[in-house]
């Protein structure tokens, strides 16, 4: 049995392997995603990320999509008290932004499509500075008390905002950031290291890495003349066409061939093993995607594994 992790100061335990539902109601149907979700339960997982914007890029979606196949998912395996499920608010076509009154709504409308009276863990999707924080917290505080959510988080924040937001919080002894969201894999650390690193490490935060796989160019399926079938193929080929990225590929090869592992089970262990990082996000449109993923639960890099992916990766 995998041990779980304790998510910064929370009294939440987690998977060290976050399962995205951005693919559900995207790329996975109905059928898939309760595939995948049972899969991932079936190891242990138990901790889901979502959001209440997913998947409103979608012709003929509405947003909300991945939360609904969530909510029909626990009501149908009865598991809810064992999963922890995160969810975010501010990009959903509806209720957009941070106003006190737009996050309560929005909580509320993401409370009814996962069919459950709280939510675990509650993200800030993309803060909007021109809300004072003192709203932004207000309102999430709020919520807190009502008992719809135990705990709270930001994505997609700078470090000067976030550091308002953990000061005003513990001024004010309001609910405070217990995690934090941000961009970060091995070929893009600067969207995480540095300041925003900086006050996590100071504050206790657990960070959970979204495009942990970069868009899928980290599960080494891209190489120099292939063609991916993928709705992200765009996206992650780009690195190809980089330095860095060719240089990171050769890492992973090396490292993968060591191990006799996938490619993306090594990006996902350097990953998890860098300071903070608590369970990096990746997700599965099939079953069969998962044991690749499932994997950074157990594989544990050298420090010599390590240091020659941070330097493939600098």
């Amino acid at each position: 049995m995998t041990s779980l992790r304790k998510l910064g100061s929370s009294d939440l335990e987690v998977f060290p392997l976050s399962l995205g539902g951005n693919v559900f109601g995207w790329t996975a149907d109905e059928a898939q995603s309760f595939a995948v979700l049972d899969a991932y339960a079936a190891v242990g997982g138990n901790f889901v990320d979502t959001a209440d914007s997913y998947s409103a890029w979608i012709e003929g979606n509405k947003g909300g999509e991945s939360e609904t196949i969530i909510g029909k998912w626990l009501t149908a395996r009865g598991n809810r008290s064992d999963v922890v499920v995160a969810t975010k608010v501010s990009q959903h076509p509806e209720y957009p932004g941070l106003s006190g009154v737009n996050i309560k709504a929005a909580a509320d409308a993401s409370l009814r499509r996962l069919g459950t009276d709280y939510i675990d863990l509650y993200y800030t999707h993309f803060d909007k500075p021109e809300v004072p924080v003192e709203e932004i917290i207000g309102a999430l505080d709020e919520l807190v008390k009502a008992g719809k959510v135990r705990h709270i988080a930001a994505s997609n924040i700078s470090p000067e905002r976030l550091q308002e937001s953990l000061e005003f919080s513990d001024r004010e002894g309001l609910a405070r950031y217990v995690a934090l969201q941000p961009h970060y894999n091995l070929v893009s650390r600067d969207t995480y290291e540095g300041a925003l690193r900086d006050i996590a490490s100071r504050s206790g935060l657990a960070a959970v890495p979204y495009f942990a796989l970069a868009a899928g160019f980290l599960t080494g399926k891209y190489r120099p003349g292939t063609t991916v079938d993928s709705a992200r193929a765009q996206g992650a080929a780009k690195h190809l066409e980089t330095e860095r990225g060719r240089r990171v590929l050769a890492a992973l090869d090396e490292v993968a061939q060591a191990h006799d592992a996938p490619v993306a089970t090594v990006a996902l262990a350097w990953l998890a093993a860098q300071p903070t990082v608590v369970a990096p996000i990746a997700s599965a449109r099939t079953p069969e995607q998962l044991p690749a993923l499932l994997g950074v639960a157990d594989l544990v890099l050298t420090d010599g594994e390590l240091g020659k992916l941070t330097e493939a990766s600098a």
